[in-house]
């Protein structure tokens, strides 16, 4: 039994300026800018949608199958997957392209200024869901464009059910477009802005959106998450992390826990709340990848959480 992960596998290079970009950009001259920022601190890490919900579904031992595809340069990433026991059959190199990759300048201020290359993403459509074998999920997350359309599709011939997650591909779909990706899929997961996005460009409404699929997720940050199934709202509590460190990749660590507990059957208030925890995890560490609980300390942090709740609803 396999969870299918189709997304993006991603370089991320971050670069912190120590001071804060107004200082440097004259208001008056921003229509011909040219600046350069002196940035001594700078990390690489490994990123991407498919390569975060991947990671983290691994450290619940899921049996996660990523479907992506990269460039000549992936050989470290390739080595770090290795090391982490993520099969790359469904990797393809595109040969004569870069990975996709992020760069992240950050200013004092926390303002970023960020350039994206796709590279090899763009040729997503490339890979087949028809060559993966012994899948019974999967999750359709940011990627290229054509692959995005291509594998939803191949999902919903196939009978697969799958969980769309736009994610910050969004704006490269029409209305249309996403209602055509809802039709096919079973479930829709979306954070606050992004549920917005989907309703203005829909015209549908939460409850309408929700009574498209089998379930509607929409995370809400520190206040928790909306899980809309069944005619029924749940209320997912967010679990208190001890240090608020990185949020970037939270969102990918939330739907690794999702996507457990749904091929596992479980009802949406225990997915949520395992989805919570893992998210809870990952903002205590730095990049998408670098937390490593084992799978022991993620059954105490749920478990103590649910004690947590519970005291507070006798109280």
């Amino acid at each position: 039994m396999h969870t299918l992960i189709c997304g993006s596998l991603a370089f991320d290079t971050i670069m912190v300026f120590q001071d804060k970009f107004k200082n440097h950009i004259l208001p008056d001259k921003i229509h011909a800018l040219s600046v350069a920022f002196y940035v001594p601190e700078m990390r690489r890490e490994f990123g991407g949608t498919a390569g975060n919900i991947a990671y983290n579904l691994q450290l619940l031992d899921g049996n996660p199958l990523i479907m992506a595809t990269v460039g000549d340069d992936f050989a470290p990433y390739q080595n770090w997957l290795t090391q982490h026991k993520l099969a790359s059959t469904h990797i393809k190199t595109v040969a004569g392209t870069f990975t996709a990759q992020a760069f992240i300048t950050t200013d004092t201020d926390d303002n970023q200024i960020t350039a994206f290359h796709p590279g090899a993403m763009v040729a997503s459509h490339e890979n087949s869901v028809n060559d993966a074998q012994g899948v019974t999920l999967a999750i359709i997350a940011p990627d290229g464009r054509d692959g995005m359309f291509q594998h939803a599709r191949e999902c919903f011939d196939a009978g697969i059910p799958f969980l769309f997650d736009p994610g910050q591909g969004l704006p490269m779909f029409n209305g249309e477009e996403l209602l055509q990706f809802i039709e096919m899929a079973d479930y829709l997961a979306v954070n606050d802005y992004e549920s917005q996005i989907i309703q203005d460009k829909t015209g549908l409404n939460l409850q309408q959106l929700a009574a498209k699929v089998k379930a509607l997720v929409v995370t809400l940050g520190g206040q928790g998450s909306q899980i809309y199934a069944n005619g029924v709202c749940h209320e997912i509590p967010c679990i208190k992390a001890l240090d608020i460190v990185d949020p970037t990749g939270c969102g990918d660590a939330y739907r690794a826990g999702l996507l457990y507990g749904m091929a596992r059957g479980w009802d949406w208030p225990t997915c949520g709340r395992l989805a919570s925890t893992m998210g809870a995890i990952k903002i205590e560490s730095r990049g998408g990848q670098n937390h490593k609980p084992s799978r022991a300390d993620i059954e105490a942090i749920y478990t103590q959480a649910l004690v947590n709740e519970t005291k507070l609803d006798e109280a």
